[in-house]
């Protein structure tokens, strides 16, 4: 490949999909960057925004790398997913992580937790591969860059992260603001708190009003910095908890949909304080749980996940899997899609 197309639709995608683009600068591709106008503010100097779908044929990408759930179809090169995030079971495998929408022609995926159900997928539809490669958002987890921020406090005390899902039915913002309160002026441990950007402004708003001498808020483009420096994550039910979990890190959630034995879930706010306590003590059983998770989600730890989906891409477009299937026609999903196009790309 010599030129490749990052589609990013939400500010949540460029952690994502930045590490990929790295990797594929180092190997000497050209890299372009399709984003709307909320996302184009927090570009760096050093990446490309095309602007028009002239631009997008001008590059003639040989695949574009999505952490969307849908990509343009007119889009030239191999359509590759790669996901905005690990399968958190907000909803049945059907009308979530493993919904198929017909537009993508590799699916990288995470770890065998992902992998044999979309391989699975794969040999049913027969119109797209797999490729278990982990997650290029991740790389940066696992191999920090040179100069990575660093959020550890110098006086060692514990720091815990807090971040929810923006489903309502399933977000633990409201119920935990007023805990987060007396928690966050304590002052024995620190603290790191995000919102999805997708939640309500006014609900984000106040959190911001929680920031303090031991708080601070970030938004999700910090995200990772955010992981790297926790001790313990407080969430309820989002894809969030896999990616802190695969440090070996314990986990408290409050409410989860589905709780898993690596998660010290509890059902009130109240609760959280002690179960955090519990958490920073390692209990062994919960290391054991921990690592169980880490293997079946993303074993991968070399921090290497980009070159792999980058290599992956490269065997697809090599046609090493053979043909594949005609995709779905979707006229109505391709319609949309397009008409989504043609807002983020005139011309």
């Amino acid at each position: 490949m010599d030129s490749c197309l990052l589609f990013a639709t939400e500010l949540y995608a460029l952690p994502i999909l930045r590490p990929l683009a790295a990797a594929a600068r180092r190997e000497g591709q050209r890299v372009g960057w399709v984003v709307p106008e909320t996302v184009a503010g927090y570009l760096r100097g050093d990446e490309t925004r095309l602007r028009s779908a002239r631009d997008v044929r001008a590059l003639a990408p040989q695949a574009v790398f999505c952490a969307a759930n849908w990509v343009p179809p007119a889009f030239p090169g191999a359509k590759v997913q790669v996901f905005h995030g690990f399968n958190a079971e907000k909803r049945e495998p059907g009308r979530g992580h493993f919904r198929l929408r017909g537009f993508f022609d590799l699916y990288c995926t995470q770890g065998p937790a992902t992998t044999a159900p979309f391989e699975a997928l794969a040999r049913e539809h027969r119109y797209f591969a797999v490729a278990e490669t982990g997650w290029p958002k991740l790389d940066p987890l696992f191999a920090p860059p040179p100069g990575a921020p660093d959020l550890n406090p110098a006086d060692g005390k514990p720091v815990v992260m807090y971040a929810a899902t923006f489903t309502e039915s399933l977000s633990s913002a409201r119920a935990m603001f007023d805990t987060l309160r007396g928690l966050t002026s304590r002052g024995d441990r620190h603290w790191l708190l995000t919102l999805h950007p997708k939640c309500d402004p006014g609900l984000i708003a106040r959190y911001r009003t929680l920031e303090g001498p031991y708080a601070r808020f970030f938004e999700s483009d910090r995200l990772l910095d955010m992981l790297r420096a926790a001790d313990v994550l407080v969430c309820d039910t989002s894809s969030v908890i896999d990616e802190f979990a695969v440090q070996l890190k314990p986990v408290v959630t409050l409410r989860n949909r589905r709780p898993k034995p690596f998660m010290l879930d509890v059902q009130e706010p109240a609760q959280v304080d002690a179960a955090i306590d519990t958490a920073l003590s390692h209990p062994p059983v919960l290391g054991r749980a921990l690592a169980e998770h880490a293997a079946a989600t993303h074993p991968s730890r070399d921090g290497r996940s980009s070159e792999r989906v980058l290599a992956a891409t490269a065997r697809l477009l090599a046609g090493d899997g053979g043909p594949l299937a005609r995709k779905p026609l979707n006229l109505w999903r391709r319609w949309q899609a397009s008409r989504d196009a043609r807002a983020l790309l005139p011309g």
